[in-house]
């Protein structure tokens, strides 16, 4: 890591810690307003109980879609508390996406935890993200603004769900041919499932601190953009990264078969042409990994994240937007795709 980079990731993580503190009180009022139960799940999914209710500290995390809450309402010119609704909306309906993503996708742990399916079952996790689904909008509801804001959460929503969908239907799709997944399927996809909310996020803040809509719109594409970025990042992290940071194993994606950016880049190459036979149940992701970065895999997802990075720049900094948020916006921006960049 460059000293240049190093204040922007250290001002980012205080922009993080700051909304965190402003939103945690929030958050933990609406999460107790549920079935004791229930609200145990959502306290676990969190990270501050165990099992059975004892208090814990463990990780949660890094609290993204509630910061761009509450710098979407600084952004608009409002005090961040403005924000603080959207902010504990989009981490409800991010902790629910999360219990029922671990359950389709069978994911046993979570943040070097037991998922919460594992830890109470798969029945009463589904209840929990119901339940936290439930709250988050019953949570806009109440704010100012609240049926506009209600409506922006849902088309997010929409749009979530149908990400997840290609996602899960990507898997049952050939690696070759013309049913293969294509880098602009995926890219649609990213956009749904990861940068929907995020962009949502934002633009609720915005728009409970009285943004007009065309304000609010652009900072809900400029999420979108980061939120293709990031998965992108995620992608390569999911194949190249280390253990010990990022929590899975190496080549955890490939032993999944995952239809992530690089591996379709790469398959657009003569060099890939053993790729497929790489990827099948008896493959060697090592031997594949090192293929897919021969290939060009690593370069073209890497490169993709960049444009995207570029786009929600420019939309950060041509939109009407008070400046401080601005750069909060930015160096949060760049602190997250910056991770493999």
């Amino acid at each position: 890591m460059t000293a240049a980079v190093t204040p922007v990731r250290e001002s980012a993580r205080q922009v993080l810690a700051r909304c965190h503190e402003l939103v945690r009180p929030e958050l933990r009022d609406a999460v107790g307003r549920l079935h004791p139960w229930v609200a145990e799940m959502a306290a676990y999914s969190f990270g501050w109980c165990e099992v059975g209710g004892a208090p814990a500290t463990a990780p949660g995390g890094k609290g993204v879609r509630q910061a761009l809450a509450v710098l979407g309402a600084e952004a608009a010119g409002a005090g961040g508390r403005a924000g603080i609704p959207a902010a504990v909306a989009v981490e409800l309906v991010h902790a629910f996406s999360l219990l029922h993503d671990d359950i389709m996708d069978g994911d046993a742990t979570r943040r070097r935890r037991p998922a919460v399916w594992r830890a109470y079952g798969t029945g009463p996790a589904v209840l929990a993200g119901d339940a936290l689904f439930a709250l988050a909008v019953d949570t806009l509801a109440a704010a100012p603004e609240g049926p506009g804001a209600v409506r922006l959460l849902s088309r997010a929503l929409a749009d979530l769900v149908r990400g997840q969908a290609d996602d899960l239907l990507f898997a049952t799709r050939p690696w070759t041919g013309p049913e293969r997944v294509t880098p602009e399927e995926y890219r649609t996809m990213a956009e749904g499932k990861t940068g929907a909310l995020l962009g949502c996020a934002a633009a609720l803040g915005a728009t409970l601190g009285g943004a007009p809509g065309d304000t609010a719109d652009a900072l809900d594409r400029a999420g979108r953009h980061l939120g293709i970025a990031f998965q992108l990042v995620d992608d390569v992290l999911g194949i190249w990264g280390d253990p010990a940071v990022t929590g899975k194993p190496v080549g955890g994606d490939l032993r999944e078969r995952k239809r992530t950016f690089p591996v379709l880049a790469a398959l657009g190459s003569p060099a890939a042409r053993r790729l497929p036979a790489l990827l099948g149940p008896d493959g060697h992701p090592e031997e594949a990994a090192a293929l897919i970065e021969a290939a060009g895999g690593r370069t073209a997802a890497l490169a993709e994240a960049r444009v995207h990075t570029a786009a929600a720049r420019e939309l950060l900094t041509t939109a009407p937007l008070a400046a401080g948020a601005v750069r909060e916006l930015t160096e949060l921006l760049e602190f997250l795709v910056g991770r493999a960049l």
